[in-house]
């Protein structure tokens, strides 16, 4: 992506709210009408949300999931702060000041379809969106799992999706995944019953331990969390030999680009580059962003 290649793609709405649901851990599922941002919307891709008119920065939130034929765009958060704790006070008819979608997000590899998606807490969203997508355009199922130490925002119920090599015990899914057929596993260090007792991570590395080197060729990782998944995600992939894109989240301010206060440290081809979350990602290929160790 070039410095101006975001230039043109972001619009700005007044979106209504059409609804949200409250979850435990203050955690909210929001539902807007914005017909503009849900035609352009991608899996990794968010929007930039006036919270309060009395507080002028904006909050940017993941997309979960957006429906061109609706008009409309649903976003999971969880209450951090002022802003979106006013968010959360919000009432179904509420105007929202919406800017977006912004963003980089997955680029699905042809190569290695057999799809592994992982989300963690707030991360979720992203990964549900690129489910979602990867169904829609009828390859090979993914296989999504999903990581909490709050309870889900969701009712998880037991898979009736087979997932061999899964670990036993381990049969906790989400439901909507499972009503579109799409195989997941929950795990959480919680104790929530279903729930695989550990890290997603160590989940997926379980699983992945248990195919054979011609399926390994066809896997390739997808993920979004906070920065310690996501390097361990890193880490994951180096071991199997996948390769891996993970979305990052990070502070930001104007999020399109022009303060770079959201900038990390990535390597390029041509040596060390800061480049912005926000316009440049926010998903990145994870060696970029956490290199193998030397």
């Amino acid at each position: 992506m070039t410095a101006a290649s975001h230039r043109g793609t972001i619009l700005l709405e007044d979106a209504e709210l059409l609804g949200q649901q409250a979850w435990p851990g203050g955690q909210f599922v929001l539902h807007l009408k914005s017909a503009a941002i849900a035609a352009r919307a991608e899996p990794g891709s968010f929007v930039h949300l006036g919270c309060d008119p009395d507080l002028p920065m904006r909050r940017p939130l993941s997309i979960q999931r957006a429906d061109p034929a609706t008009g409309t765009v649903e976003i999971l958060y969880k209450v951090v702060g002022a802003g979106l704790r006013a968010l959360s006070r919000l009432a179904p008819g509420a105007r929202i000041s919406c800017l977006g979608p912004i963003g980089r997000g997955f680029a699905p590899d042809a190569a290695r379809p057999r799809a592994l998606l992982l989300g963690g807490g707030v991360g979720m969203p992203p990964i549900v969106f690129l489910a979602e997508r990867l169904r829609a355009a009828g390859g090979p199922l993914p296989l999504v799992l999903l990581g909490s130490e709050l309870p889900f925002p969701f009712r998880p119920r037991p898979s009736t999706i087979l997932v061999p090599d899964i670990p036993a015990g381990a049969i906790a899914a989400m439901p909507l995944l499972e009503e579109w057929g799409v195989p997941s596993r929950l795990a959480t260090l919680a104790g929530f019953a279903g729930c695989f007792p550990g890290f997603v991570t160590e989940l997926a590395a379980a699983w992945l331990s248990s195919l054979p080197a011609a399926e390994l060729a066809r896997v390739a990782l997808y993920a979004c969390g906070p920065t310690p998944m996501l390097a361990a995600v890193a880490r994951l992939a180096q071991r199997f030999g996948l390769p891996a894109q993970v979305s990052l989240e990070e502070f930001m301010a104007c999020a399109v680009g022009g303060c770079a206060g959201c900038a990390v440290r990535v390597v390029t081809p041509t040596g060390i580059a800061m480049k912005r979350v926000c316009v440049d990602g926010p998903v990145f290929d994870a060696n970029a962003v956490f290199p193998p160790a030397a």
